[in-house]
């Protein structure tokens, strides 16, 4: 089975962020549609993914994305800034609970 691209990963947050898939916190995952993500934060900016398993269980890591491209580098600002915003949201929402 071929590892995942940081493309397919860098996907799932794109479309996480214009909400066409739900993206919410389990532990110190992120689950985006049964994608589990292993992001690493600056604070409260992400900063990069880890690592990623696809639904159909594939597995992509920093290592060994090409060159180390990491998928969160291939995010807009405006991208980004969307993730983060709904990962605050669901640390806000798990806090309240």
């Amino acid at each position: 089975m071929p590892a995942l691209s940081a493309r397919e990963v860098c996907q799932q947050l794109r479309d996480a962020a214009l909400g066409l898939r739900p993206l919410r916190r389990v532990g110190v995952e992120i689950d985006i549609d049964g994608w589990r993500l292993h992001l690493d934060f600056d604070g409260s900016h992400l900063h990069h993914c880890l690592a990623c398993r696809s639904s159909d269980g594939r597995v992509g890591t920093l290592d060994s994305w090409q060159w180390g491209t990491d998928p969160v580098s291939l995010l807009s600002t405006w991208e980004l800034a969307q993730v983060e915003r709904l990962l605050r949201l669901q640390t806000a929402n798990s806090t309240q609970c």
